[in-house]
């Protein structure tokens, strides 16, 4: 499915869906049970080294290379944020247990922690 390396996965709580980020710029979400692509999520310019999925499965997070975090949408695939204050390339993403904040990590030698409901930048070091 994806045209370059794929550096990251992760499953939805359901364990029903997979989400992939790619050397080729996209996320795609891939159903576990068939392995058919629902979603392939386009907007990074960047390649994206980082995924995840939000505990309530409605949330996908993506970071990227070119120093964006984006939320979308796991059912549409509509992007919903992109999360910019990182000045390199940011290797990981991860969610809050309660799915309120994310949490950047970046090659500028910060981690950024950041309220997913409206994008403010609450914490870095």
């Amino acid at each position: 499915g994806h045209k370059g390396a794929v550096y990251c996965v992760a499953f939805s709580p359901d364990g029903e869906r997979i989400a992939s980020a790619s050397a080729d710029k996209t996320v795609k979400l891939w159903d576990a049970a068939t392995s058919a692509v629902r979603l392939t999520l386009k907007g990074h310019t960047g390649e994206v080294l980082s995924v995840a999925i939000s505990p309530n499965g409605e949330w996908i997070v993506s970071a990227s290379v070119d120093g964006m975090v984006k939320l979308w949408d796991a059912a549409t695939g509509a992007e919903r944020l992109t999360l910019k204050g990182h000045k390199g390339a940011v290797y990981c993403v991860a969610f809050s247990p309660d799915g309120e904040r994310i949490v950047s990590a970046s090659s500028d030698k910060t981690v950024k922690l950041w309220d997913a409901v409206t994008d403010a930048e609450t914490r870095a070091k």
